[in-house]
Order: structure tokens, then sequence, then C-alpha cells
């Protein structure tokens, strides 16, 4: 069973709903992502999202690459803040990546006030990004952030400059925090306007891990793992038309959320997620 596609944006591709997050592969043997990529072509996904800052990530997508190029819409990102190191990671990226260019190129991180003026000013990373696709290295151009100012760094980075797509945080208890829901909401119509893609993450965040706990997964914050859990976070997110979800960082949670987006259970309704946050224990990744 296939996962349905969506415009990214204005692009004139049509991504897979979910993403692949290339995160889960950083610290995985090329056996293993191998055995990734088989599950990636068997679900339909078409979209991979990178990093050079995720581990090995790169290096065990680029042999997919060299058989595969056609088959995904590649994207990766560069968390430099000036031209010089932009640059350097681009031409880096697409050496390990086995590819002649990336259909995007992400500004990566991009929420801390200074970091957003050094990166978007002369002499900042976008110059590296916006030369990279004049010399056809890169197709389009996007921003990614973390934490709960992001949706408003991204409307005023696109206010800034015509970027093609935003990747920020989405989940049940996003959408009830009380400034971020707000802000993502009004990132999101503008996003709709303009015709910028819309990818979402950490749609399978459970929350902080615990103070010494053992972490049982290679995600930097504690994931859901059961599948009934992952089918209801999974059917909400993409439930709402035009936004994607990237997956998972963990090549074991991957094929839950994989199967749970391929089957597309109902959407579930605001009492069923209240009940589902409540046993589940749903809480803030990004402290308060």
């Amino acid at each position: 069973m296939t996962i349905r596609t969506r415009a990214f944006g204005s692009t004139g591709h049509m991504s897979s709903e979910v993403i692949f997050g290339g995160a889960a592969l950083g610290s995985e043997s090329q056996g293993t992502a191998d055995k990734v990529l088989d599950l990636l072509l068997e679900h339909g996904i078409n979209h991979i999202d990178t990093a050079p800052s995720y581990g090995d990530s790169e290096l065990r997508i680029g042999p997919w690459m060299a058989r595969h190029r056609k088959n995904f819409f590649l994207a990766t990102k560069t968390g430099e803040r000036n031209y010089a190191g932009a640059r350097v990671d681009i031409h880096r990226s697409l050496e390990r990546l086995q590819t002649d260019h990336v259909d995007l190129l992400q500004l990566h991180s991009l929420t801390h006030p200074d970091e957003w003026e050094q990166a978007l000013s002369p002499g900042g990373a976008l110059e590296a990004a916006i030369e990279a696709r004049e010399q056809g290295l890169v197709r389009f151009i996007g921003v990614t952030g973390h934490g709960w100012t992001v949706a408003a760094m991204h409307r005023r980075a696109l206010e800034r400059f015509a970027f093609d797509s935003v990747l920020m945080p989405w989940n049940w208890f996003a959408a009830n925090h009380p400034t971020y829901a707000r802000d993502f909401e009004e990132t999101a119509a503008l996003c709709a306007e303009r015709g910028v893609a819309v990818q979402t993450i950490k749609s399978c965040a459970r929350g902080a891990w615990a103070a010494g706990a053992s972490k049982t997964r290679t995600t930097w914050y504690q994931p859901l793992d059961q599948e009934a859990d992952i089918r209801t976070a999974v059917a909400w997110v993409l439930g709402r038309p035009g936004i994607f979800l990237v997956s998972t960082g963990d090549t074991h949670v991957l094929p839950m959320i994989l199967k749970a987006a391929a089957e597309r259970p109902p959407v579930p309704d605001a009492a069923a997620m209240e009940a589902f946050s409540a046993n589940a224990g749903l809480a803030s990744i990004f402290g308060l």
C-alpha cells in the first residue's frame, strides 16, 4: 500500500505526504540503510530530507542516489550562517550524496535572531544558496527550525526572501500551545497564500527523556513507539490538508509511521485527541 502525494508548494513536484527524515540513518550501517530504502520504495516515499549534521546520514543516502536519483526529491541543509561556510557545506553534501544537484537546500535551524540576521544578510548563508541555485546545484531554497519561536521566525523570513519551503514542529501538543499554535496558523496561512510548502516535524514526539532515563531510541526526545499511538498521531497530522509529515529519526519507529500513513485511519476528533494525549503523556520537548 503506497502513501498518497501532495503538491510540494509551487515547486511542481508531487511529494509523498510522508517525507523520509534522514536523521534516522545518522548512526546506522549501510546494510540497515539499504533495508530502509527498500521500505521507502515499498511505500511510495519519493522525498528524502537529510543534513550534514545528521551523522553519517548523507553518506548512507549517497549510494541510493547513485542508483535511484530519479526516484527522489532530495533535500539537505546547511547549518552555516556565512557565505563561505555554507558554500563548503553545499559542495560537501553533493559529494557525500553522490549527485550533481539537490532539489532543496534549506537553511538549518534558523531561529536565533542574531544567526537569522547573519544568514539572511549580505555575506550570509543565503547568498551561497542563491549562488548554488544559479549554478544548477540547487533547485529550491527553504528554511527550517525548532522551538516555540520558529513559526514566528519563519513568517519573518518569508518577508525577507521568497523561500520555497518551511519546516517546523506540529503535533497535538503544539496545536494547544498558547502562543505557538497562533504563530503556526498565521505562518501556514501565509505559506498557502504564497505557494510555500509546509513540512512538519515532531509528529510522534511524546516528550523529553526523563532525567537519567535509558534512551531506547535514537531521537533526542522520547518518541511515541506504540503502533496505536503512532496511528493516532499520524492520522491527526495528515488530516490537515496541504502539509507534510517528516518521519521520526529512528529506524524502529519508521515502519509504524509508514504503515499508519499508508492505511490512513480516520482523522481523530478533538475528544479522541484529548484522551490520546492524556493516555500517552504528551509533553513539551522544548521546555515552556
